[in-house]
């Protein structure tokens, strides 16, 4: 089965957040609320600096996923 990048969540505990679960490596949830970051893997073979500019694109592709799913259930 192949699986996309993103996928969206939410969950009825939390009404106000909207979750991104990024599927490829690095795994991770972001929170679009606040973009809090919960990795699922740790990225072991990504330095500190490595790490942040990877999470930057990501998170950055995260929140266009949702912009165009947004866009796409309002159309």
């Amino acid at each position: 089965m192949e699986l996309p990048k993103f996928l969206l969540g939410d969950n009825t505990d939390f009404p106000d957040d909207i979750f991104v679960i990024h599927l490829d490596y690095p795994r991770f949830i972001i929170n679009l609320k606040d973009d809090e970051v919960e990795f699922l893997e740790e990225p072991e073979d990504l330095d500190e600096a490595e790490l942040n500019q990877v999470m930057e694109g990501l998170v950055s592709e995260a929140n266009d996923f949702y912009d165009r799913e947004v866009k796409r259930y309002e159309d």
